[in-house]
């Protein structure tokens, strides 16, 4: 352990962290299933193309109250993925309505997480209030929630992997990382054609958050918290580590399915340069951190198209939770991501590196090294 960390000093912010992930993890499901809000299934599209739903604003607008209500809303800033243009909108009360009827559901549900309902539900003005409370910009002083509400919004939409991400970060390290993943099992690999192909019953009774706090030398997993069962911390959560392979051969890759920001031809050239023989992994959202943390994977590599700025809440929570569990992360020049310089990771060279080790993660810069000046990215 890092002696200049004190194990207890974000204890209570950890544990809050794992409590309210739970809880908007479920809330998700509920919209998933179609059993929560009047309206649940709208898909819109951002003015980037990107789609966003009811359930990406209702959990933004449920940790926004959370956390404000648990630490004092003078005391919380959050950078985050949404505002609330689109649903202010004179033409939107119908999605306005379905996001604070999913907001009021999911928060009624707080006690059974260990966290405490509103007097009142809350009201329009007040949804949209704690949604756009989440402005911040971070930087290097201070502390700062970083969310990411629905990571992975088109698998979200398609019943496939996707992620809720919370993190910590102070004075521009990411001291805590909270990864909600709603359809990865906790006690099945990640496999190729992962897609949750079909919302069956049994599907929701998978699931898991994984956690950790920096310096801990620790990552922990614990499965979701389903039906009417109630969240005990630490709720039987068990420590992850990563692989110890160490073979290109029988190593496994995960890469971004859209093509829009990965370039999966470069990342193809790479694995055959490097020995990889398995098909990649083509997995939404920060679940490729969570494979890689837990030894299901053993690379994540990620190559963005030239122009595309990778932001905080994309990667914070997964970075710190694939260190701790014993991995690296780094972009491709081997230098570690920089969280300190606001909304954006400024700086990335080339792209991101995560592997379970760091005689993989070496062979691989090396090899995009010696190959990019060829590449024509």
């Amino acid at each position: 352990m890092e002696a200049n960390i004190d194990a207890n000093k974000y204890a209570k912010e950890l544990e809050v962290g794992v409590r309210v992930v739970q809880l908007v993890c479920c809330l998700c499901q509920k919209v998933q299933k179609g059993s929560i809000g009047p309206n649940p299934d709208q898909v819109i599209s951002k003015d980037d193309d990107s789609p966003v739903t009811v359930a990406d604003w209702s959990v933004q607008a449920t940790v926004s109250w959370m956390l404000s209500e648990l630490f004092g809303r003078e005391n919380v800033s959050i950078v985050a993925e949404e505002d609330t243009l689109t649903l202010s909108d004179a033409n939107a009360t119908s999605l306005l309505a379905s996001v604070v009827a999913t907001v009021n559901e999911s928060l009624a549900m707080a006690p059974r997480f260990g966290l405490k309902s509103p007097a009142t539900p809350l009201g329009a003005s007040e949804v949209l209030d704690a949604i756009s409370r989440c402005n911040s910009t971070g930087g290097p002083v201070g502390r700062h929630w970083v969310l990411d509400p629905v990571d992975g919004t088109l698998g979200f939409v398609r019943g496939d992997q996707y992620a809720v991400a919370l993190a910590l970060i102070e004075n521009g390290q990411v001291m805590i990382g909270v990864l909600g993943c709603p359809n990865y099992s906790s006690k099945k690999k990640l496999v190729n054609n992962s897609s949750v192909s079909k919302l069956s019953s049994d599907l929701w009774q998978e699931g898991c958050v994984m956690y950790t706090r920096k310096g801990s030398g620790q990552a922990w997993m614990q499965p979701l918290v389903h039906s009417d069962g109630i969240l005990e911390w630490p709720n039987s959560a068990s420590i992850i580590r990563v692989s110890s392979i160490d073979n290109p051969a029988m190593a496994t890759f995960c890469e971004p399915v859209e093509r829009a920001n990965s370039n999966h031809s470069y990342t193809a050239g790479l694995a055959y340069s490097l020995g990889l023989r398995k098909q990649p992994l083509r997995v939404y959202s920060m679940v490729k951190y969570a494979a890689i943390a837990r030894g299901d994977a053993e690379i994540y590599m990620k190559f963005a198209k030239a122009g595309y700025k990778e932001k905080i809440w994309d990667h914070a929570a997964g970075v710190v939770i694939v260190e701790e569990a014993g991995g690296v992360v780094t972009d491709a020049g081997g230098r570690p991501l920089d969280f300190s310089r606001g909304v954006y990771l400024e700086g990335v060279d080339r792209g991101i590196v995560a592997c379970s080790g760091v005689n993989l993660h070496d062979k691989i810069v090396g090899a995009v090294y010696a190959s990019w000046d060829s590449s024509h990215l």
